[in-house]
Parts: structure tokens; C-alpha cells; sequence
């Protein structure tokens, strides 16, 4: 017989032996930490989406269909989180600090796509780097490089 404890039993199986790959997950991650930011300030504009994109394809060497279906499902995952750790956690238990810097990078990047630095999107920068385990000092160097040299590298 079926019944609905069943059928929560078996989602929840499908998600522990969800076939995407770390690489894939890392990469839900990433991008979460990224559409978080964009959305910090409650205005999520079209050169903070453009650049996401950019940087999702340059880091993961994703085609255009691959970044929106990494976007989605990303939003998804992030609608159904309480909150950041998980993501840095995977982060954190991947990525070197040369990479962890990298994200945190890119993350200024979105920041400034808008060329608006929004309370609120600083104060999650902070949080961010706090939770990828990165010093304050090197908050402020990644802020300032992409400050000084834009969006692009």
C-alpha cells in the first residue's frame, strides 16, 4: 500500500542518490551565492543577470542553455534553502583559497555590474567571505581590484 509517508520517503531517496555530480553541485553553489548577492539589494538588473552569465560561462565553460538551466535550477535550490552555509560549506570542503577568492572576485563583479555599491549587498559580501573562511583584508583587496579594473579579467 502507498501512502503519502511513502511518497515523502521516496523523494527524499531521490535526492540522496540524486545522480548530479559534485562538480554540478558546486556549481548550483556558486551560482546560488551569485543570484543571492544580485537579489541582496531588491534589484536584480539586467547588466547584475548579464554578468552572472558571463562569469558562468567563462568559470564553467557553460554554453549559453547549460547557464540558463544552471540558473534555474540554482533559484530553485536557493527558494528551497534557510540559508547560505550550505553552499559555502560545499565551498569550502572543494575549492582552495585561490578559488574561494576567485568566487569572492566574481561576486564584487555582480556587486558592481550596476556600478552601485548597495548597503545591503556589502553587508552580504562580508557575510560571504566570513562563511568561504576568507580574511577581512583580503574582502578588501578583492573589493578594490575589482573596483580599480571593472568588471572585466
Amino acid at each position: 500500500m502507498f501512502n503519502l509517508k511513502n511518497l515523502f520517503q521516496a523523494q527524499y531517496d531521490d535526492e540522496l542518490t540524486d545522480t548530479e555530480s559534485l562538480e554540478k553541485k558546486i556549481q548550483i553553489a556558486t551560482c546560488a551565492l551569485f543570484l543571492e548577492i544580485a537579489n541582496s539589494d531588491e534589484h536584480f538588473s539586467d547588466q547584475e543577470r548579464k554578468t552572472i552569465i558571463d562569469i558562468l560561462k567563462k568559470e564553467f565553460s557553460l554554453s549559453e542553455e547549460e547557464v540558463h538551466a544552471l540558473i534555474e535550477k540554482s533559484e530553485h535550490t536557493l527558494d528551497e534553502s534557510i540559508d547560505l552555509w550550505q553552499f559555502t560549506n560545499l565551498i569550502n570542503q572543494n575549492f582552495s583559497d585561490e578559488e574561494k577568492i576567485k568566487v569572492l572576485e566574481n561576486l564584487w563583479r555582480i556587486i558592481y555590474a550596476d556600478e552601485i555599491l548597495d548597503t545591503y549587498e556589502d553587508y552580504l559580501a562580508h557575510k560571504i567571505a566570513n562563511l568561504l573562511r576568507l580574511p577581512h583584508k583580503t574582502l578588501i583587496e578583492t573589493k578594490l581590484k575589482v573596483k580599480k579594473h571593472g568588471k572585466r579579467n
